[in-house]
């Protein structure tokens, strides 16, 4: 069993940057895909974006196409979400989540392991 722990949220004008991290313990990352996914008050976790293991292949959101870029380091056994022009409507909980396929799974139901979440708020 992975747990996954998130940082790197915050308080962000709108155009800003954040970088959030996952880092995982327990089981070594390499053995999972992973996603990022987030959740705004009233509202259903939606997929962002997700990664491979060997973080070859990604897939993203529509909202996050050409602003945020997944990556993962296995030696450090921790994944990344660069977000860059930051808007309002991004203010969230961030999720990450791993899945043990091998695939970067936009399904919510695909993950078995989730962490706390890290909250991201951008304001206008």
């Amino acid at each position: 069993q992975v747990q996954l722990v998130e940082s790197g949220g915050g308080l962000v004008q709108a155009g800003g940057s954040l970088r959030l991290s996952c880092v995982a313990s327990g089981r070594t990352l390499s053995s999972y895909g992973m996603g990022w996914f987030r959740q705004a008050p009233g509202k259903e976790r939606e997929f962002v974006a997700a990664i491979d293991r060997g973080g070859s292949s990604t897939r993203y959101a529509d909202s996050a196409k050409a602003r945020f870029a997944i990556s993962r380091d296995n030696a450090k056994n921790t994944v990344y979400l660069q977000m860059n022009s930051l808007k309002p409507e991004d203010t969230a909980v961030y999720y990450c989540a791993a899945d043990t396929a091998n695939r970067p799974s936009w399904y919510r139901s695909d993950y078995e392991y989730w962490g706390q979440g890290t909250q991201v708020t951008v304001s206008s």
